[in-house]
């Protein structure tokens, strides 16, 4: 959450028009942790996210989910630590990950981009006529 709410802040000071909406995206992805946390122990994830919010804009960092209160709670005085290797591995894997499958549906867009649309062959004379006119194969004649 607290990297989170540094993006929020950072996209709003630094980043112009258009380009905020990629950082806050990001960011917003980022608080998918703890609202799966929150909906795997049966609790309001709405609620306690903006709990969380608001105590991260207040300067608690360590602010984080409590699943003996249901709330928010200082994790490091209540000794929930991570190593930071974990989370930094997480999400360069986690970004990989997004970045080769945006990737590959650039490269699927481009190759179908260059294949011609219409039939390879002409169609015979007076056919755009006819399907026009409602005389084209298997339609009754008026």
């Amino acid at each position: 959450m607290e990297v989170s709410a540094y993006l929020h802040g950072f996209a709003d000071r630094n980043i112009p028009h258009k380009q905020q909406t990629i950082i806050k995206s990001f960011a917003k992805a980022l608080e998918i942790i703890p609202r799966q946390l929150c909906d795997n122990a049966g609790y309001d994830a709405t609620d306690i996210l903006n709990r969380l919010r608001v105590e991260h804009r207040n300067g608690n960092i360590w602010a984080g989910v409590n699943f003996s209160t249901e709330g928010v709670a200082n994790n490091l005085e209540k000794f929930v630590w991570e190593p930071a290797l974990v989370k930094v591995n997480a999400m360069q894997a986690a970004v990989e990950a997004a970045c080769l499958i945006l990737s590959v549906d650039e490269t699927i867009k481009n190759q179908e981009s260059e294949v011609p649309k219409g039939p390879q062959r002409g169609m015979p004379a007076g056919a755009a006529q006819r399907v026009l006119r409602g005389r084209g194969r298997g339609m009754p004649r008026r």
